[in-house]
């Protein structure tokens, strides 16, 4: 029976994170399109990727994931910081990118 429960719980938690459609950062040290275009060209390299979006005025980075795709939070984290920015959140979400960036949007027309 323990066996069962923990198997279960495994499950839960890994489907998760493969089920994500999309990885959500807020980035620290954006200030130009320079700094989002190289941001933007080094996800895109990465297998995982279907699309990226970077917001420079809500510093936000979001890269949404090919169907059947995962990519680690780690591997996403540790290329924003390889290109010399500094993380200050990221985590998994299942919305695609027109539906982040349409909550974008929202919000700022909001302020």
């Amino acid at each position: 029976m323990k066996k069962l429960f923990v198997i279960a719980i495994l499950a839960i938690f890994t489907n998760t994170a493969f089920a994500a459609t999309s990885i959500h950062a807020e980035v620290k040290g954006m200030v130009c399109a320079f700094c989002a275009k190289g941001i933007n060209k080094k996800l895109r390299e990465l297998d995982a990727t279907q699309d990226v979006w970077v917001d420079l005025k809500s510093r936000v980075v979001v890269v949404e994931l090919k169907d059947q795709k995962n990519m680690s939070l780690e591997v996403f984290t540790k290329v924003i910081k390889d290109a010399g920015y500094e993380v200050a959140s990221v985590e998994y979400i299942n919305k695609t990118l027109v539906e982040i960036k349409a909550d974008h949007s929202h919000v700022k027309e909001m302020k």
